[in-house]
């Protein structure tokens, strides 16, 4: 696959074997003169929603700056009384909320889904940023209205300032020095150090990817299994139990019935691919579907769906949909086998299906229960 203009240049498959998790990577004019997705006000709108994950960063002093951070929502007052300097708002998900945030971050699709996490906008005023500070993930730095100063690091030292609300490295060393234009980007792998100030006021668009650590994996998987393995009925009993004038102590045969149970665990590939399919496309805790207020029948929707005009299918942009050789994912579920509807993974590959008489009705069924929940909408999205 090919996308030199977003790469600066550069083929998907060169840029991934040059730089990514590797090196960073500047594209002067990814997306020429980049205008961006939103304006001051309407990011500030929707900092002030409940529904929306929003922080403002504050730097005050020279030198050994302190650093403050508020979350949100912030009503529009708050704004006005922040000083005309060194300030940042952090507005998260924006692809959760806007079909024109979900359409930019689609644009890298050359990267597999399971691995898009979201995208963050940060709009600051002249001198504002969060610090010299790491990532754990990959990023992409998608410069909008305005111009923005970014300095990076591969040093080792990534030790942090303590007692900050914010993660400050405390010995930051910059060895490259970039100021970008609107519509250049800054791709950033796991860990390299990097501080972005604002030369004026302008708009960063952060595409952040997910990297789960061991802990999370472990913690999803064990509360996963339950479900996924065909435990037999148990419950602990001890019909040899005898009198004790010890009754604080572990008894050892207690802890040995309890370990047998344990130890009789088993798990396949089947059953960690199965996990690993719910998981990468479980939507973040806060997402919330919206079903239709008048939900069709399903022959009513299936007519719908196959009107040439306005019909076809199209994924919620807050819907996680992926699929493997055997099974097909939606929002954390299985939904499906992945080889008898082979259209579902067209689905999750496009995000969305145009109109098809031939559609059969076991696949309609399936599409008008992702509808019924909100996960799936009638009509595709007409191209600009």
């Amino acid at each position: 696959m090919r996308n030199t203009t977003l790469l600066g240049g550069l083929a998907t498959a060169r840029f991934m074997r040059r730089h990514w998790q590797k090196s960073a990577h500047l594209a002067r004019q990814a997306l020429p003169g980049f205008p961006g997705i939103v304006n001051r006000r309407e990011l500030f709108a929707l900092a002030g929603r409940d529904d929306v994950e929003s922080r403002v960063v504050v730097k005050s002093g020279a030198g050994a700056p302190t650093w403050s951070l508020e979350r949100g929502p912030f009503p529009l007052r708050f704004f006005k009384s922040l000083p005309p300097t060194n300030w940042t708002l952090l507005v998260q998900g924006l692809d959760l909320h806007l079909d024109a945030a979900s359409a930019l971050i689609r644009r890298f699709a050359f990267l597999p889904y399971a691995r898009l996490d979201d995208l963050m906008v940060s709009y600051a005023v002249p001198g504002g940023g969060v610090g010299p500070h790491f990532d754990s993930y990959d990023v992409f730095l998608l410069q909008g209205p305005g111009r923005r100063r970014w300095r990076t690091s591969t040093q080792a030292d990534l030790s942090l300032v303590p007692g900050l609300p914010l993660k400050i490295l405390a010995h930051f060393e910059p060895e490259h020095d970039w100021v970008l234009d609107p519509g250049d980007m800054l791709y950033l792998p796991p860990s390299v150090a990097h501080d972005g100030v604002a030369v004026d006021e302008c708009m960063t668009y952060s595409i952040g990817f997910r990297a789960p650590t061991a802990d999370e994996l472990v913690e999803a998987f064990l509360h996963h299994l339950p479900d996924a393995l065909d435990i037999a009925p148990w419950r602990y009993a001890d019909p040899d139990l005898a009198p004790t004038d010890r009754p604080g102590l572990l008894d050892p045969r207690m802890q040995k019935r309890i370990g047998t149970v344990l130890k009789a665990i088993r798990w396949s590939d089947h059953d960690v691919a199965r996990f690993s399919g719910c998981f990468l496309s479980e939507p973040k805790a806060d997402v919330f579907f919206d079903p239709p207020p008048a939900p069709l029948a399903v022959a009513a929707f299936a007519r719908h769906v196959r009107r040439r005009k306005d019909g076809g299918v199209r994924l919620d942009r807050r819907s996680r949909m992926l699929y493997d050789a055997a099974s097909v994912y939606l929002n954390g579920a299985v939904i499906a086998s992945a080889a008898e509807h082979p259209l579902l993974r067209e689905l999750a590959d496009r995000r969305e299906l145009a109109p098809e008489s031939a559609w059969s009705r076991e696949l309609l069924v399936l599409l008008h229960d992702a509808y019924s929940s909100g996960a799936l909408h009638v009509g595709i999205l007409a191209r600009p």
